[in-house]
């Protein structure tokens, strides 16, 4: 092979390499030249039928045979024959007095909820309904059936004294209450109960949420009370809207809002300073110096459920979270939510949630509290009889477990102060996720009492949504975890 190589003028090592290419392509070979012009050529063909006929290439299909439409067409079409209408764009986003974008209506089953809310779920915007307020705050009267509700005497304990037994006495301003006192209190009978403002004995420091003379003393005077607060800077103020506040209203209710030092500091660098009668618009401002909780959510429950307590002269109150500004005249409000329907107490659904199951879930979902004093507060209710919400039972005694507590209405009747000591004690020894007790409070309450009615008033979140215009938080205020006790 060698010689043979030899004699085709071709080394040893190069004619080798000669040889295998000769086998892979099958000894067919072109010279470089006419490989060259047949690619020229080749080109030449494909651009010229491209040019002639390249309208008519695939690629260019018509705008509804295209697979991005196919798609859309498709997944409309299971839509439709799932029994659900077809995907559409969602709608622009009008400017009403509701930043919330959860669903306003859910049915309420026995199953398990999912671990996390479905993927691409889409939400519809709640929005404010229609009430029919009485026409002029001149022609409303207080009504005298205020005496058909439930009498008794309440009377709260104001200082406790240090058990001789107890050498770690624990200063706390909802009190020491035992599990024996917790059961005796939801009797609607004469007695002396835990609400709050609880003193340790003598010598000791103060459990809490302290309030100078001046106004202690302006608040005794109130017997129409609006209030709010903002603990921790939470919140900017918001005032209420005056040109719809009645001149009889700013010259008979109290506009109050509660603040603590770090608040008022805040609110003057914004330019929010007080006048010489301590007001900024119809809100004056109350200043609340050494805070009875960390938790200032746990902090705020005490003027937002204790009203009874601040405002001992007060026949009615109500509630508004500082997210909200008011713009309905509090006279109004009464007359719409209290006196013609003959409630005592009056605080709307949740918008999206009706089941004290599923605002477990939601709770502990976007860590709203430490998962196990949520665990061990609803095993406890449950273990005291509490079930779950059944939209179909038509002997409920509520439209819904969940409340929107950021507004409520109140007349200082004995129920209804009962009510909110109660439920206060109930964030007091629990968590400060005050809709998880709710229910349970209230359910609680009517069984121990059958023969002694509580008129309490739920009514839809989208008439507390015209009541006020809904903000959003300043900041997140995040809670401090306390185990339950």
């Amino acid at each position: 092979m060698n010689c043979y190589l030899e004699k085709r003028g071709i080394s040893n090592e190069n004619g080798i390499r000669g040889v295998r290419r000769g086998k892979r392509f099958g000894r067919v070979t072109f010279p470089r030249h006419k490989l060259s012009t047949w690619t020229f050529l080749f080109g030449t063909i494909f651009l010229l039928y491209f040019v002639v006929f390249g309208l008519k290439m695939p690629f260019h299909e018509k705008l509804e045979d295209s697979p991005l439409i196919q798609q859309r067409t498709h997944r409309d079409l299971w839509a439709s024959e799932a029994g659900r209408p077809p995907l559409t764009p969602p709608p622009r986003r009008a400017n009403t007095i509701n930043t919330a974008t959860t669903s306003t209506t859910t049915t309420t089953t026995t199953t398990p909820l999912p671990s996390s809310p479905p993927r691409g779920k889409r939400h519809r915007q709640h929005i404010p309904c229609e009430i029919g307020f009485a026409k002029s705050v001149d022609y409303i009267v207080e009504p005298s059936h205020l005496t058909n509700f439930t009498q008794f005497s309440l009377k709260y304990i104001d200082r406790e004294e240090k058990a001789s037994w107890n050498n770690n006495f624990d200063l706390r301003f909802g009190g020491h209450q035992t599990l024996i006192e917790r059961q005796q209190s939801f009797y609607a009978k004469n007695q002396t109960l835990h609400c709050g403002f609880v003193k340790g004995p003598p010598g000791y420091p103060s459990t809490g949420f302290e309030i100078n003379e001046k106004d202690k003393a302006y608040m005794k005077t109130c017997k129409i009370v609006v209030s709010s607060c903002i603990f921790g800077n939470s919140d900017f103020l918001r005032r209420p809207t005056s040109k719809q506040i009645s001149g009889y209203s700013k010259n008979n209710v109290c506009f109050v809002m509660f603040v603590d030092e770090q608040t008022l500091s805040k609110l003057s660098l914004e330019g929010n300073v007080p006048d010489d009668g301590g007001k900024i618009g119809l809100w004056r401002l109350v200043v609340v110096r050494n805070l009875p909780y960390k938790d200032m959510r746990r902090t705020g429950k005490v003027p937002k459920l204790l009203s009874h307590r601040l405002f001992p002269s007060a026949r009615y109150s109500i509630w508004l979270d500082s997210k909200m500004r008011l713009h309905t005249d509090p006279m109004l409000i009464l007359e719409r939510f209290l006196w013609r329907t003959k409630s005592e107490y009056a605080i709307s659904n949740h918008y999206d949630r009706h089941c004290v199951w599923e605002e477990v879930l939601q709770n502990k979902r976007l860590n709203k509290y430490n998962h196990t004093a949520i665990d061990e507060q609803f095993k406890f209710y449950q273990s005291d009889g509490l079930t779950k919400f059944d939209p179909s039972d038509p002997n409920k005694l509520l439209p819904s477990y969940v409340p929107e507590g950021s507004f409520i209405v109140r007349a200082h009747t004995p129920m209804s102060n009962l009510f909110s000591c109660l439920w206060f004690n109930e964030v007091d020894r629990f968590t400060s996720r005050d809709q998880l007790s709710f229910a349970y409070t209230y359910l609680k309450l009517k069984s121990m009492n059958p023969d002694k009615s509580f008129y309490l008033n739920m009514f839809k979140d989208c008439e507390r949504r015209t009541l006020a215009k809904l903000f959003r938080h300043r900041v997140l205020v995040l809670p401090s975890p306390r185990p339950a006790s």
